[in-house]
């Protein structure tokens, strides 16, 4: 058995020699990672210089473009170094720190948008007393709510994997992935098992629930509603839908690639279907 504390790095397995295409794969990940950084930052700052998008609806779509740039700083700037290098290792601290990072962003973003969906409910169901229901104390304590339950169960989860004892130090992703670290755990992984159950019943469980309870009653009201309702329910959801599909698609492949057998998919596939919710969704939500 080797003691978690002892294992000073790991090996990411998923890299292979690319030759000089390294220096042209270098150049994409850190243009995609400044367009993120650029979209994201400009659309933070016109929220925050503008008065009159200080509204419930924006004051959300500022904290899902934070999230975006938690997460691909958690994830680009680390890619760019281990392109480059002819040895893919991490340090042990580094590894979970970035696997808090990684983890704490996929769980902001799902309650996020839960929060969003629970905002298009009020407008579109009650109008008349939006104002009422979302006040600026109501909109404060909902942006913690987002940050503070998924930073909590996270820590959590890195710190009952951090120590844990370990026969082996290869994980074989691009990057640092919880799953990976339990794989090789020496002894039973039930308790952090459990408590991953737990976890993702809190931070995905939960706020998957409130957008799909929120959705059937804007629907009922569509359905039963003028035309201009319609029409007003299609405009404020639509790129809600399109984030929110768009980010289950991304962490479906990541749980597809992670517990089933991929050795029949290309090299270069199975690290790209990993990764698309950590790069396509911080691009994707900042031009919706």
């Amino acid at each position: 058995m080797i003691n978690s504390s002892y294992v000073s790095y790991f090996t990411l397995a998923a890299y292979f020699d690319t030759g000089l295409f390294k220096y042209l794969y270098f150049l994409l990940t850190m243009s995609l990672y400044i367009l993120i950084v650029w979209a994201n930052l400009l659309l933070i700052v016109v929220i925050c210089m503008n008065r009159s998008l200080h509204e419930p609806m924006y004051l959300f779509l500022c904290s899902l473009f934070v999230n975006e740039l938690f997460g691909s700083t958690g994830l680009f700037p680390f890619l760019l170094v281990q392109i480059l290098s002819d040895i893919h290792t991490v340090s042990a601290p580094f590894c979970f720190m970035q696997i808090f990072c990684v983890y704490t962003y996929g769980s902001v973003e799902f309650t996020n948008l839960a929060v969003i969906s629970y905002d298009r409910y009020i407008a579109i169901c009650y109008p008349l007393q939006y104002h009422v229901h979302m006040t600026s104390s109501k909109v404060v304590l909902l942006i913690a709510v987002t940050w503070s339950v998924p930073f909590f169960a996270v820590f959590v989860t890195t710190l009952l994997s951090s120590s844990l004892q370990l026969c082996g130090n290869i994980i074989n992703k691009v990057y640092c992935d919880n799953y990976y670290i339990i794989k090789l755990a020496c002894y039973d992984t039930r308790l952090n098992n459990v408590y991953e159950l737990v976890a993702v019943s809190l931070t995905v469980g939960v706020p998957v629930s409130i957008i799909f309870y929120t959705y059937i009653k804007i629907l009922k009201v569509c359905f039963s509603g003028s035309k201009q309702t319609r029409q007003k329910a299609v405009s404020t959801c639509t790129p809600h839908l399109a984030s929110l599909l768009n980010f289950s698609f991304g962490v479906s492949f990541e749980i597809l690639q992670s517990r089933f057998d991929m050795s029949s998919v290309p090299n270069m596939l199975r690290i790209l279907l990993p990764l698309y919710f950590l790069t396509c969704q911080p691009i994707f939500n900042p031009s919706l």
